[in-house]
């Protein structure tokens, strides 16, 4: 069944003003359903059939919204924030309301975050019972005890005596910088995401992170093409993913 709300709503919902703006748009005859100018603000608008437009531009009505964020450092995964930028704020071509990232990266951490306004699918997904893949990329100062990836893949006990679930450690490489430090380069899949989790496993084994990135979510990878910072819609085949996690 096709879905019916009230023009002001629709227009509201689409981000063309408060309640009360989008009906002195509609009153002042800047609104047309199906070509006609209509000046009812409670008229029900079907929202798979009629054409609604504003000022002569075609209003298409999306209930819920889907982005990937390649997530900076330096921008906290909140809605609001008195001391430093949102990962909403960076979300500039949306016109839903109630936007939110699903679950959160730390304010030093980069790399994949999903936003949407779908409270009912993000409530799922951050359930603990679902248990989805995570997979960072991490920069880890100086070497990791040989006996680390068999400590991740038996769940590693943190220093408050957290028991984790099983985890997959991969290194990926060793380099050194202009100073001539000593790093590796890993790859670490989780199946839980408590506090600080990545970090608290490499201080547990006695080592220190200082990079990381989130580079998947399930099946759901970091697109390449996305710098830091920027961000594109969900394409319909990774909708169907998100969805079929729930």
């Amino acid at each position: 069944m096709a879905k019916a709300i009230r023009l002001d709503k629709y227009l509201s919902d689409m981000g063309y003003g408060t309640r009360t703006e989008v009906k002195t748009l509609i009153r002042r005859g800047n609104v047309t359903v199906n070509e006609n100018i209509c000046k009812s603000a409670d008229v029900k608008i079907n929202v798979d059939e009629d054409i609604v437009k504003c000022k002569d531009s075609l209003v298409d009505y999306e209930e819920f919204e889907y982005y990937i964020l390649n997530k900076p450092k330096g921008v906290v995964s909140a809605t609001k924030d008195n001391l430093h930028d949102t990962v909403i704020s960076l979300i500039k071509t949306s016109k839903a309301k109630g936007l939110f990232p699903v679950g959160r990266l730390d304010i030093d951490t980069e790399g994949l975050l999903l936003i949407t306004n779908n409270g009912a699918l993000a409530h799922e997904l951050l359930s603990p019972k679902k248990h989805i893949d995570k997979t960072y990329l991490a920069h880890i100062e100086g070497d990791i005890p040989k006996n680390a990836i068999s400590i991740f893949a038996e769940g590693i006990v943190l220093k408050d005596k957290t028991k984790l679930l099983p985890a997959n450690l991969e290194i990926v490489k060793k380099y050194k910088n202009e100073s001539g430090g000593e790093f590796t380069e890993v790859k670490v899949t989780i199946h839980e995401g408590k506090f600080h989790q990545v970090k608290r496993m490499f201080e547990a084994v006695g080592t220190k992170v200082i990079y990381l990135k989130r580079i998947s979510m399930g099946k759901l990878v970091l697109p390449t093409e996305l710098s830091v910072g920027e961000y594109r819609k969900l394409r319909a085949s990774e909708i169907t993913f998100i969805k079929g996690l729930t």
